[in-house]
């Protein structure tokens, strides 16, 4: 049980993760917890949500006895889920308060990946991870730009950060062959963060890529990697990132002071020459 009394740094703030049921997403929501940050957690499986947000709420108790996390289970690609979980912060707090604040960090971390090339990848895929990887983050963007714009206006920013945080990956920056077809939502994911933080920066909000390495995770079996080759690949790279590794650097960026800004991070294990 960890002690609920001690000031931390993000005591005062509310942090939205999709894609929170395992990886990276699943770390960030532990990390940011332990900083004390409230928390609203989406991913498709909602058994996996569940017991997060038990694990959460049991090992990183509030001083006022409210939730520490709550979740909202659904494709983070719908339009529909994604205003549910902007909406859900009245369930983190008293009942009693009539207007609960919004998140005011937003990782925008869903996604998926791809084996192979635009040559070689299956195409019965393609639609759903383009849907997935850009356009679901696209709404986020949108939806979350919005309304933490609004909320640096109420609260007469430089006082407070806001941030939005969003997951790239180094096949997004560096041409790979192998993954084509994946790296090449990426590079459109990259663009669509750089171009948001140029919009929303001078407005008071945020907006962070990060671009990791190859993450060991269950990423590589869902994208259906080849579970040899890809072994022998990071035993040559080893030690490889772990989601931890990803969890620190982004709490590391929302924890600074308003007017510092972290835009742009690239995470490779050292021994990782490529992407």
């Amino acid at each position: 049980m960890h002690s609920s009394t001690q000031i931390k740094p993000l005591d005062s703030r509310i942090a939205l993760i999709t894609g929170a049921s395992a990886g990276i997403g699943r770390q960030c929501a532990h990390h940011l917890a332990s900083m004390g940050a409230k928390l609203i957690l989406n991913a498709r499986r909602q058994q996996n949500l569940i017991k997060l947000t038990q694990e959460l709420n049991e090992n990183y108790p509030t001083n006022d006895n409210s939730p520490r996390s709550t979740f909202i289970a659904g494709d983070a690609a719908n339009q529909s889920t994604i205003d549910k979980m902007m909406a859900a912060t009245a369930q983190l707090f008293n009942e009693s308060l009539l207007t609960p604040p919004i998140p005011d960090i937003i990782i925008v971390n869903a996604g998926r990946g791809l084996n192979g090339s635009v040559m070689t990848s299956d195409t019965n895929q393609w639609e759903e991870m383009v849907r997935t990887n850009l356009l679901g983050a696209a709404r986020l963007i949108r939806t979350a730009g919005i309304a933490l714009q609004k909320l640096q206006e109420s609260r007469n920013w430089p006082e407070k950060p806001a941030d939005l945080v969003i997951l790239g990956s180094t096949v997004g920056r560096h041409i790979s062959p192998f993954s084509s077809m994946y790296g090449s939502t990426k590079f459109a994911v990259n663009s669509l963060a750089e171009a948001a933080r140029r919009e929303l920066g001078p407005k008071g909000v945020r907006v962070s890529l990060i671009e990791p390495g190859i993450v060991k995770s269950e990423f590589q079996q869902v994208a259906g990697y080849d579970e040899d080759n890809f072994g022998d690949l990071m035993d040559t790279i080893s030690p490889v990132l772990s989601p931890m590794d990803i969890a620190r650097t982004i709490a590391f960026i929302i924890s600074q002071p308003p007017g510092m800004h972290i835009s742009d991070v690239v995470i490779r294990s050292t021994r990782q020459e490529y992407p």
